[in-house]
């Protein structure tokens, strides 16, 4: 791909990083990259990828939204059809089944603090800034900002950082609970690979379905959210990996999951 790094690490190779890769553009995404960016979680959530690892080859910035270069030059016709596949490419990222980890460092801005927020997990360095600066050019977030922050920091602060549309650095990030994790730039991806582990080494069926449960149930009614808990509860009662875990548990070693 040419506008961003693949590879895989990881036990059995089943954690894919990805690694966006416009540096002189702070990794800002145009219509190709984002096609790009759809087809490769296409073809992620269809593989036995375990973990994805979304990160950045450029320290300065994760990623600071569309590229407004390109934006300029449409027409309003053109700008609607672009921000539509947009839409597509973040909703494949959110849907994915696996767990998905932001390592952050330097900007991520507009669009690219938006897909952040469509990850699972955010791991910062402590010189990442975010932004959702949307309001201070005539627009609001379209990808997951006003649906997605409130989730990880409240309605206030999501009110404030929306509304202002000001900067946010890594520590107030962290200490508002957006931050899975805040450590240095060195240790990034290192800490990034240290939970990719953590979360491969699982039953896959189960962590997926643990995913998917809970944003799923996030909002719902209680009622309906216990009944709706125990049917994803049942796709993993009767799966290989279940027993597989209870004879490793039985036996004094580590489990063997296969994804079955």
């Amino acid at each position: 791909m040419e506008y961003f790094k693949i590879s895989k690490t990881g036990t059995d190779n089943k954690i894919v990083v990805i690694e966006l890769n416009r540096p002189k553009a702070r990794n800002a995404f145009t219509t190709q990259m984002t096609n790009e960016l759809l087809q490769t979680f296409q073809s992620i959530s269809e593989s036995d990828t375990r973990v994805v690892i979304l990160a950045s080859t450029n320290s300065k910035a994760f990623c600071s939204g569309a590229d407004l270069k390109e934006r300029n030059g449409m027409t309003e016709q053109e700008w609607k059809e672009q921000h539509k596949l947009f839409e597509k490419m973040f909703y494949t990222l959110s849907d994915l089944p696996q767990p998905v980890i932001a390592a952050v460092d330097g900007y991520a801005l507009a669009g690219g603090f938006e897909m952040v927020l469509n990850c699972d997990f955010i791991i910062a360095a402590n010189t990442a800034t975010f932004g959702l600066p949307e309001t201070t050019r005539g627009i609001m977030p379209g990808c997951g900002g006003t649906r997605l922050l409130p989730k990880r920091v409240g309605i206030h602060i999501a009110k404030e950082w929306l509304l202002t549309g000001r900067m946010v650095s890594a520590e107030e990030a962290d200490k508002a609970g957006l931050l899975n994790q805040k450590t240095t730039p060195d240790l990034l991806m290192e800490e990034a690979y240290k939970l990719g582990e953590m979360l491969a080494k699982n039953a896959p069926l189960a962590v997926q379905n643990c995913k998917i449960a809970v944003d799923e149930l996030f909002s719902m009614d209680d009622k309906e959210a216990r009944v709706r808990e125990i049917e994803f509860y049942n796709r993993t009662v009767d799966t290989e990996d279940r027993f597989e875990g209870v004879r490793a548990f039985v036996e004094k070693r580590e489990p063997v999951f296969v994804g079955k």
